[in-house]
């Protein structure tokens, strides 16, 4: 275990930060194909929660684990302020087919780290490595809790952990006074990040509406009730939500996903099922749009002689950066790269992240780290089955969270 020095002993410089991550990076790099290779879905991240377990074991650094329906682990180096500042990486992987060609690629038929979890993780661990070293030639400014979290993909992993005490110090080491999250971006080059503070991402929540008709001969439609037609009225008109219920400049995205009905050429079936995803930025909005769902699907369901089963489900709530958490991020970055590196992002992006969770509990920042090597102009975007996660990105995103740690 860690010997840690009572007080600072000694200034910690960029240098120290650099030379250690350069030391640690071949083996990180190693560590994130390897997550790449076994892609686990949320809450079956066994294999991934004990390569983070063993990396933590290495590098002397105390752990809760077993959280969060068992595959969530949070760790914890001291520092000699009264409350913590928390990192945080999401471990899972996606549904998806991957169609990478690179030797470390999928081996599980049918799932992949289409979202870059394996290098969030892996620069997680790596900034763990690095404080740890550091923390044996001078003692941290700030007590550090480590935050490696199942099931963002839509398992809300990040609430299950404040839940279970993540933040409030009681599963080890003091309560968190801010928390600091990043994603790999496939959007912005490779050593540029960007945040903004209030809103950073959307509400993200899902319905299913089932549409009950009455089935008949596809011959003699007017023989029954066809609910088909009433679900194809529904999707276009929840269109009009976004263009006539909600102000032109409040930003939403209803999309329809699937539509299932019947299973041969001539009959009309007796139901229809839509299913979809609803996006917004702020609770007055989140709340008209499941409102006017159910109004349009009711009476339109109606007018076709049918009837409307509209089930909405709240999910992810809006990402918030706090103001100064934001700040803090800012002056740290660009102390590290230059200004012309640290961007302002100028809206919210519709896509949804669980550690909003987070942010509603102590002052939070989210920020997106840069993907795109020079030269590459149209690089797979996330949830694609071509993305993978840039090991280049893997320094910047372990220095930036080091430093977070270590301001004064």
């Amino acid at each position: 275990m860690i010997r840690y020095h009572s007080r600072m002993t000694t200034a910690i410089s960029t240098e120290q930060i650099k030379t250690i991550v350069h030391e640690e990076l071949a083996d990180l790099v190693s560590i994130r194909h390897d997550l790449h290779a076994h892609p686990e879905l949320g809450y079956e991240e066994r294999r991934t929660s004990e390569i983070v377990r063993r990396e933590l074991d290495k590098a002397g650094v105390s752990y809760v684990a077993d959280l969060a329906g068992g595959t969530g682990v949070l760790a914890h180096l001291p520092g000699e302020a009264d409350r913590a500042i928390a990192l945080r990486a999401d471990m899972d992987a996606l549904p998806i087919l991957e169609e990478n060609d690179v030797e470390y690629r999928s081996t599980i038929d049918g799932v992949m780290h289409a979202c870059g979890h394996d290098g969030h993780t892996t620069v997680l661990i790596g900034t763990a490595r690095v404080l740890a070293r550091l923390a044996r030639m001078s003692a941290l400014p700030r007590p550090v809790t480590f935050i490696f979290q199942p099931a963002e993909e839509g398992g809300a992993g990040g609430q299950r952990m404040v839940e279970e005490g993540c933040l409030d110090g009681s599963r080890i080491g003091p309560a968190v006074e801010n928390a600091f999250g990043l994603h790999g971006w496939p959007r912005l080059p490779l050593g540029v990040v960007a945040t903004r503070p209030g809103v950073l991402l959307a509400a993200a929540d899902s319905f299913d509406l089932t549409i009950h008709g009455k089935g008949s001969h596809a011959a003699w439609p007017h023989m029954g009730c066809d609910p088909i037609v009433a679900a194809a009225a529904i999707v276009g008109a929840f269109q009009s939500i976004v263009t006539r219920s909600v102000d032109p400049l409040d930003s939403v995205v209803i999309s329809v996903t699937q539509l299932q009905a019947g299973n041969t050429y001539n009959v009309i079936p007796g139901t229809a099922k839509l299913a979809g995803t609803v996006r917004s930025l702020t609770p007055e909005v989140r709340d008209l749009l499941r409102q006017r769902m159910q109004t349009i699907a009711d009476g339109i369901a109606q007018a076709h002689r049918c009837t409307a089963e509209l089930d909405y489900h709240d999910g992810y709530p809006p990402t918030v950066n706090d103001p100064e958490a934001v700040s803090i991020f800012r002056t740290v970055s660009i102390e590290a790269i230059g200004p012309d590196h640290v961007h302002e992002m100028q809206r919210p992006v519709m896509g949804g992240e669980d550690f909003a969770f987070y942010g509603q509990v102590v002052p939070a920042c989210f920020f997106v780290l840069g993907l795109v090597p020079a030269g590459v102009d149209d690089p797979p975007d996330l949830h694609q089955p071509k993305f993978n996660f840039n090991d280049d990105a893997i320094p910047l995103g372990i220095e930036l969270f080091c430093r977070l740690a270590l301001r004064e």
